[in-house]
Formats: structure tokens, sequence, C-alpha cells
């Protein structure tokens, strides 16, 4: 209730905006104008045009940035804003503006987004140097960061949703991006169809506030929402969980994530760290008045972050290449994530911390694990690097800090906040504080594992690539373009958190729109929660340490146990969607067209059969004879005497 009473208040607190904020359309005009120069100008642009696709996305963080000043002078609940920019859909009593809000929650995003965002693109300029269509690939970029402001700065389900599919269209275009290799492009289309998935779920939502409040925007929706019935919000609720599991690859719509890796590195950077995947996090925590009054919804929220954390876990162990085993491991911190959401206003703030710092441990390990494969000729088995410290040594402490941010050591980023989740986590009464809380301090020693698997794997032990003779391999240190985003993202891993952290900063920073909550005590007291947590990830660490840096790596994998084999094929996930989707929707079109031929048409064509058998043999009895006309006439009469005798 404390979270409800906070929430009208923030709601009633959103101006007018006035100043400079009133510019806020320039944050996704920018990168839009970006995309629109570098698409219409065609071949014109190749010279100049990736550097000002970079120019555009920091000016629009140069924009974040003014704005974010502007907000901290003013005083907490007058911080929100709301920008009209025009009458979009005026059909009789439903109206909609388009317009964008511009609050803390949507000003971490826009920050996120532009900074992170705008490093990539610098990355870029070095990784996608030599590509002949990076134009396009710069143009997609600017148009993937527009789509995701878009997304976190509207004020309705309604433009939110544009947003939403402007990413899964940017996302589909960058993963397919070397389309040329069929692989590839079916990743695309994957992750195209399975988003499509979420996006179903989200658009019923939409639907259903429209028929329940008359109104689509967040004010309008959340005002009504005290007033709806419990069995309206939670199916609203389970319809957005839907949309989010699709957009952010949780349980059960997360196999795409693993073969986005198809696309340039940069691009997984991007998906994974500043845009895409977090969209359904913030779709959640946005929709927390309608999470709060629908307690079985936010069940099933957790539930879901619970599954995908440790599913993204155990995949993570066996994964030898590079990227997959780093896809997996965001597919379990996105589980941190949406466990912390589902929490209620105890994790929403926590939700929201953990996903800003592994916005910058993530996106620089991705660029690390990029910067391996310009070095190592765009190999990407693990089994194959091995000693890469020596010989890329920006890239192995610049990959290290985000290494131990994951982990949750102190001081760096991770452990401020995804700690923060466990104790949340262990927070409640019966049985629940249990299970989740159990749940989130084994994936913690499951992450220092596999996370430490995959950097002893690649930097230390001994050199297991080919460095004379044919097909051998000379690894070196990247470009400036390339290794100045990733120290600047290494800063972030290692500081970001504790500076968010001291006296309550961030916590603090996102209340007026999430909500207050009183404070409580998990199960376990915390110094024992924060022992056993860096217990779990010491051992976690020890074991990778002994098996891939001290004793000898096998080139070939060997065959390992039951679940590693699993785990090598993402725990049968798309064994799963074959079996219970694809297989039945084929033999219910079997079965269908079969109908149809044999049914349908069968019918249809017997009668037309029957009528033409019937008319030939009649005509045959117009021989124009007049004596067989007469005889027929006579056979007519006997029979219609002979039916008359019998009815008397």
């Amino acid at each position: 209730m404390t979270s409800l009473a906070t929430l009208a208040t923030a709601e009633s607190a959103v101006h007018a905006a006035t100043g400079f904020t009133a510019y806020t359309w320039l944050l996704v005009a920018l990168p839009v104008l970006g995309a629109a120069v570098l698409l219409l100008g065609g071949r014109a642009t190749d010279g100049w045009g990736p550097l000002f696709a970079t120019l555009m996305s920091w000016g629009s963080f140069v924009v974040g940035f003014v704005l974010w000043m502007l907000m901290l002078g003013r005083g907490a609940d007058e911080r929100a804003a709301s920008i009209h920019l025009f009458d979009w859909v005026p059909a009789g009593s439903f109206h909609v503006e388009a317009g964008m809000q511009l609050d803390q929650l949507s000003m971490t995003f826009v920050l996120l987004v532009t900074f992170v965002g705008s490093l990539i693109h610098v990355y870029s300029l070095g990784y996608m140097e030599h590509d002949p269509d990076k134009r396009r690939f710069f143009a997609y970029l600017n148009l993937f960061v527009a789509s995701m402001l878009l997304l976190v700065l509207a004020n309705s389900y309604l433009l939110l949703y544009v947003g939403w599919e402007g990413v899964g269209l940017a996302s589909y275009l960058l993963i397919g991006f070397w389309n040329h290799n069929p692989a590839y492009a079916t990743a695309a289309n994957k992750a195209f169809v399975v988003n499509r998935v979420g996006d179903f779920g989200l658009s019923i939502a939409i639907m259903i506030m429209f028929v329940t409040f008359g109104r689509v925007d967040f004010a309008g929706v959340f005002a009504g929402a005290s007033h709806a019935s419990p069995g309206v919000l939670t199916a609203i609720g389970l319809m957005l969980l839907l949309g989010a599991c699709g957009k952010s690859a949780q349980f059960p719509l997360q196999s795409w994530l693993g073969d986005a890796m198809a696309g340039p590195t940069p691009v997984s950077a991007l998906i994974h760290a500043a845009t895409m995947v977090t969209a359904g996090v913030y779709l959640v925590v946005r929709s927390h008045a309608i999470f709060d009054l629908a307690p079985n919804a936010r069940l099933a929220v957790v539930i879901v972050g619970t599954i995908t954390l440790l599913f993204g876990a155990i995949v993570g162990c066996a994964k030898d290449d590079i990227k997959k085993a780093l896809a997996a491991s965001t597919m379990s911190q996105i589980g941190y994530m949406m466990l912390a959401a589902g929490l209620g206003p105890v994790g929403y703030a926590f939700a929201i911390f953990h996903l800003l710092t592994h916005g910058f441990f993530k996106a620089g390990m991705f660029l690390g694990a990029g910067s391996v494969m310009h070095g190592m000729d765009d190999q990407v088995d693990m089994r194959r690097f091995g000693g890469l410290s020596g010989a890329m040594k920006i890239t192995w402490v610049t990959f290290g800090f985000g290494w131990l941010a994951i982990l949750g050591v102190p001081p760096f980023s991770g452990f401020w906040s995804k700690d923060k989740i466990i104790e949340a986590a262990f927070i409640g009464e019966g049985w629940r504080p249990w299970v989740f809380g159990g749940a989130a301090l084994i994936g913690a020693g499951i992450t220092a594992f596999y996370m430490s698997r995959l950097f002893f794997m690649t930097f230390h032990g001994k050199r297991r690539w080919v460095d004379s003779g044919p097909g051998a391999l000379h690894p070196h240190e990247s470009p400036r373009t390339m290794t100045v985003p990733m120290m600047v993202l290494a800063v972030g891993s290692a500081f970001l958190g504790l500076i968010l952290s001291v006296g309550g900063t961030f916590v603090s920073w996102l209340e007026p729109v999430v909500g207050a909550h009183a404070e409580s005590e998990p199960v376990l007291p915390v110094w024992a929660l924060m022992t056993l947590t860096l217990v779990l990830v010491a051992g976690g660490i020890a074991l990778a340490w002994m098996r891939y840096w001290r004793d000898e790596v096998p080139a070939t994998a060997p065959t390992g146990s039951l679940l590693t084999q699993a785990a090598r094929r993402d725990l049968y996930q798309d064994d799963v969607n074959e079996g219970v989707f694809m297989r039945p929707g084929v033999h219910l079109t079997r079965s269908l067209v079969f109908a149809d031929n044999r049914g349908v048409d069968g019918a249809v064509g017997g009668l037309a059969a029957l009528v033409g058998g019937t008319s030939s043999r009649l005509r045959r009895v117009q021989n124009g004879f007049a004596r067989s006309y007469a005889l027929t006439m006579l056979a007519g009469v006997v029979a219609i005497l002979g039916a008359l005798w019998v009815i008397q």
C-alpha cells in the first residue's frame, strides 16, 4: 500500500515540460536523422556516414546529459515532466496523444542507452573498418538506439509498442547483417519469430487495457488500476510478462538469444547491455502499479526470473563459444533482474540498479570478446585460446574488470547490485524466501564457475593456438578505437556500483517513480548472506582454476556427463519448441490440407461428377423418336397412378 500511495503522488507530480526539457524529442530525433541520412544517402555517404552516425548518437547523449543536470536541479517530486508532441489517435471518445514522459526511470535508461550505445558506435568504427557495407550497419545502429529511446520515453503503452517493434526490426536487421551466410539469416529469422510470440502478449495486454480503462496512456491506466477486478489485472500482468519474456529472452522464450550471436559483435554488446533485452525489465517495473495489485502475476514474474537465472547459468557452464557463453550469462543476469522486479517494491529499484551496472560490465566483456576475435582471426572456440593475457594486455585487464564485476567481488559494481537482489530474495514469509533466495544464492556460485571458466580458458593456462606453419595465428592488441571504449566501460565496471550505492543514492533517485518500501529484514542475517555468497563465489573460482588453468584443457571437448551434454544443447530448448509447437503445427497443417483435399474438394468434386453423370444418362433419353417419348409418358402416367393407388 505504501507503494500505491507513493505512486499516486508521483503520477500527480508529472508536470508539463518547460524550457530545454521541451526538447526531449531531440533524444530520439538525432539518431533517427542519422539513420535516415545514411539509408537515403546511399553510397554517397560511405566515406563520412559512419562518423556522422556516431556523432548523432553522442549528440543524443549530450542532450540526455543536459536534461539530467536540469532534472537534478529540481526537487525529487518536481523532476517528472510530460512532453506533448501531437494528437495521434483522435477517434471519438478514444484519444491518444503522442507524448513523452521524462522521469527518473526513463532518464536512467536514456543515459545508459546513449552513453553505452555511443561507445559501441566508436568501437564499431574500428571493428567494422574493412566491411564494405558498414554505412548500412551504422544506420541500423542509429535506428536501434532511436527505437530503444522511444520505448523508454513513451507516455503510453501504444507509443511504447511502436518503440518495442522498432527494436525488434532493428535487431532483425543487425543479427542478419551478414545474411549471405544462411545460418546468420536463419538466426535473424528465429529471433524475429520468437519475439513475435512475446509481442502478441503485449498487444493483448494493451487491448485489455483499452477495453477496461478506455485509455492506454500510463496515467490513465495506473489511475484506473485500483478500480479494476483482480482477474483483469492478473490477465494484463501475465500478458505483459509474456511480452517481457520474448524481448528479454526469459523462459520459455529464451531460445533466440544464443543464435543472435551470429550478428557482428558490437550488435551483441548493444543488444545484451543497453537495449532490447533490458526492455522486458523496464516494462515490468514501469507497470508496477498493475503488478502491485495482481500478486499472482507478480509471483509468475519471480518464478520466470528464478528459472531463467538457473537455466542460463547451467547452459553457460558447457559453452565453448566465447560469445555464446556470454549470451548465456546475459540470460541469467536478466533472470536476476526479473526476479527482483517480481518481488515488488522491495526489488524494483534493485532490478534497475543491476540492469545499470550490468550494462557496463556486459558491454565491456562483449567488446572484449570482439577484441579477442579481432586478434585471433575471428576464432570463437575458447578451447583454441589460452594464454592471451600476454599478447592482449589491454583486453585482458578490461575484460578482467568485467569478470570481477559479474562475479560480485567487492568492491566491483556487480557486488553492490546483485547482492542486493539476493538479500531481497530472502525477504518474506513461508517457503518463498528459501526457494527464491536459495536459487539466487546458488546462481551466484554457478556464475562464478562458468565466468571464471571463460576467463581462464581465454586468457590463462597453456597456449592452444597454432603459432607457426599453415594456419598460424598471431594474437595482437586491437586499435585505439576499440580499446578506448573498453577502458571506459572497465572503469564503470569497477566503480559505478560503489558510487551509486553511497548513501542509497540510486534507490532514493528512483523512489518517486517506483515507490518506497518499508525496511524489511531477510530470513537470514545480511552478514550471513554476504558470507555465503562470497564463499560460493570463491568456490566457483577455485573449481574453474583447477580445471581450466592448472590442468590441461583438451582441444576437443570431452563427452561429459548427461547434464553437460544437455547444457551444450541449451537444455534441449529447441527440441522442446520443435516437439511442442512446430511438429504439432506441421501435423495440424497437413491434416487440414488432407481434409481440404479429400473432404471439401472431394465432396464438391464428387457432387459435380454425380450431376454430370446423371445429366449424361438423361441426355440419352432425348433420342428424337416420338415412340420413345410416348412410352416415357405412358410410364410416367402408370407411375403416378400406381403411387395414388398405394396412398389410398
